[in-house]
């Protein structure tokens, strides 16, 4: 796991300074605290900082070829290297270092742009091939690394891991993209497809980008995507069978390093299920870690001891308090972006914790999106029933008036908020989804915004996106589009930003087992009453690992990975929301009506309303626009 940066100019082969892309590396150094390399030849500079998890003697980088045609700047790890290494010697390719970042310079030689079929891995990388005088730039299936480029007024491609490598070039306009304000207020973070800063881009899930000199910026081209289309016609005893096994192949593969590794371990299946396996698969006992809370309703950590205690993993446990609120402004800086999602301060400590005695942890995630983990994909499996049951006709006028009169109760039990459920029966199906998997409602935004910021977005709506990918969706069922657009926006816009940034933020190097394109494309195939049961999500995997884990880990009610934020903004941080409607960043936009942000604050602390998600929302904004643009 690495950081990686570079320039490429487009036009001519301008010289470039390595000091200018030494400044990018400098600006993600905690990617890769082991070490650092620039890299620059006519025309452009490549930058790397290292954390060494593989050859830790010889994966130095950038690496060049021994006739320097073919360079490369990579962050990741391709866990089949050995594989394709071996293939690619039988070719007779002859290799100088055990790493797998020269398996891709390799692997580009022997097959070209196809070689990236072959790479099964989370990585980010570019390479240039001087023959042809161009730069790719790759990004795998998933999106589990990020990268960043934008085209600056001298002509030239800017390329880094991370946000903050591009703010550092001085030739880069710092200016705020609105409609990404709107994506973020709907989200809680800015999808791969926007940017807070006008005319960044960020190369989407299983994208490429071809940059050759003396041709335009062309478009991205798509490499792989996951598909809903086809059904498995296997029993279930199969199914289960080819899943244990998938997800056996995919831990063990994730299991390979030169340095110490370890495990993330909430309690949840997802996690439980990843931690059984690599105990399964290892000599020693796994080093294990979670993160607890003060407050009783929101700790799990007695169910990750008792995992712990089956396995007989080396556990360690860390509690997060009301006082963590104060990792704001850390958050902030290794975000970049504004990242609402609360989920953020216990991940830090975790993967601080996890950083103390490993150097690879892997995590649980993707598990939720593949198999429809989340409670919104059973009520949307659930409505569309209701949906196919009751005429439109009748349907809408109906749930649309319960709606409308039933009462908004935050501080009434789960069982009795049934407003947001009347609304979303009232509405199309793929139109309720793509609100409800929103953090703030259209209508809430609505009150917030200022006229100027309304004519500011012409019309765009953060909804639209999630709508435009159900619409577009390879897949046969409305429970299909929405585990579809979840994979196309939520899971690389938040959960893997999240798990990426806080990883990196302590030098710790994350592994996604349940991430395994093959294990996803399986998932992509399954009948929906193998991913929905009753009321149960992730039914075949709850199944499938019946042999491995006790019944009240497996059919527990999912509790999440969250923070008492509603509990801070009466107290610790009562005085942060109360400046956030004052003389902040967001209140010299002009953008954000800065009555209803007090009344909002207000209403909270009076137990009017529950907007303690609202106010850190617009807390991580305000932070975040005074960050990049010194607001």
């Amino acid at each position: 796991m690495c950081g990686i940066a570079g320039i490429f100019h487009l036009e001519t082969a301008k010289p470039v300074d390595p000091a200018r892309v030494r400044q990018i590396t400098d600006a993600i150094a905690h990617r890769g605290p082991d070490g650092a390399g620039v890299w620059t030849a006519p025309g452009v500079g490549l930058g790397h900082r290292r954390l060494s998890i593989i050859d830790l003697g010889g994966g130095a980088q950038p690496m060049l070829t021994p006739d320097e045609s073919l360079a490369v700047t990579f962050n990741g790890e391709i866990y089949n290297f050995a594989e394709v290494r071996r293939e690619l010697e039988a070719k007779g390719h002859r290799f100088r270092t055990d790493s797998d970042t020269e398996v891709i310079l390799h692997g580009y030689r022997q097959w070209g742009e196809d070689c990236v079929h072959r790479f099964d891995g989370m990585f980010a990388f570019a390479l240039l091939d001087r023959n042809t005088n161009a730069l790719w730039l790759v990004r795998d299936r998933l999106g589990v690394k990020p990268l960043h480029y934008a085209q600056v007024s001298d002509g030239s491609i800017i390329f880094a891991s991370e946000l903050k490598g591009l703010l550092v070039h001085p030739l880069l306009r710092r200016e705020p993209d609105v409609t990404a304000i709107e994506d973020y207020m709907a989200y809680g973070y800015v999808p791969d497809d926007a940017c807070l800063v006008a005319g960044v881009k960020k190369l989407g899930a299983g994208e490429t980008l071809r940059l050759v000199r003396g041709q335009p910026l062309a478009k991205p081209q798509r490499y792989w995507d996951i598909s809903f289309a086809d059904r498995s016609s296997a029993a279930p005893e199969a199914l289960e069978e080819e899943l244990v096994f998938l997800m056996r192949s995919a831990v063990r593969s994730r299991m390979v390093a030169d340095v110490p590794l370890g495990a993330f371990l909430s309690g949840g299946v997802d996690s439980s299920s990843v931690v059984a396996l690599m105990a399964e698969a290892s000599g020693q006992a796994v080093k294990t870690c979670t993160i607890g809370f003060d407050v009783a309703a929101l700790d799990e950590t007695a169910y990750a001891d008792r995992v712990a205690r089956r396995f007989a993993t080396d556990h360690r446990t860390r509690i997060v308090s009301s006082e963590d609120y104060g990792l704001i402004d850390t958050l902030a800086h290794h975000f970049d972006e504004p990242f609402a999602d609360t989920s953020a301060l216990p991940t830090y400590r975790v993967c601080e914790l996890a950083r103390e005695n490993v150097t690879v942890a892997l995590s649980g995630d993707g598990a939720d999106e593949a198999f429809a983990g989340y409670r919104r994909h059973r009520f949307q499996y659930q409505g569309e029933r209701i949906r196919s049951l009751i005429p439109d006709a009748v349907r809408k006028p109906l749930f649309g008036t319960l709606g409308r009169f039933y009462p908004k109760a935050d501080w009434a039990p789960q069982a009795f908020r049934a407003k947001s459920t009347f609304l979303e029966l009232a509405q199309d199906g793929d139109e309720a989804y793509a609100a409800s998997v929103g953090v703030t409602s259209r209508a809430m935004r609505q009150r917030l915004y200022t006229p100027a910021m309304t004519s500011a977005l012409a019309g765009h709506r953060a909804e639209d996106r999630y709508l435009n990918a159900m619409r577009d969706a390879p897949a046969r069922e409305p429970l299909d589009r929405a585990q579809y657009a979840d994979m196309k926006i939520w899971l690389p816009g938040d959960i893997l930003t999240k798990t990426d940034r806080m990883s990196m933020a302590v030098g710790l190097e994350a592994r996604e087992p349940l991430l395994d394109h093959r294990l996803m494309e399986f998932a992509g195939r399954l009948p929906v009453n193998q991913r929905i049961r009753g009321n149960s999500g992730k039914y075949l995997m709850k199944k499938a690992m019946e042999a491995y884990l006790p019944q009240d880990i497996l059919y527990r009610s999912k509790m999440g990975f969250v923070t008492p934020i509603s509990s801070w903004f009466k107290g610790p941080l009562a005085g942060e929301a109360s400046a956030v409607a004052g003389g902040s960043a967001i209140a010299r936009t002009d953008l954000f009506d800065l009555k209803a942000m007090g009344k909002a604050a207000a209403d909270h602390r009076s137990g009017l309303a529950d907007n303690g998600r609202l106010l850190w929302q617009l807390l991580m904004l305000d932070k975040a626009l005074t960050r990049l643009f010194s607001l």
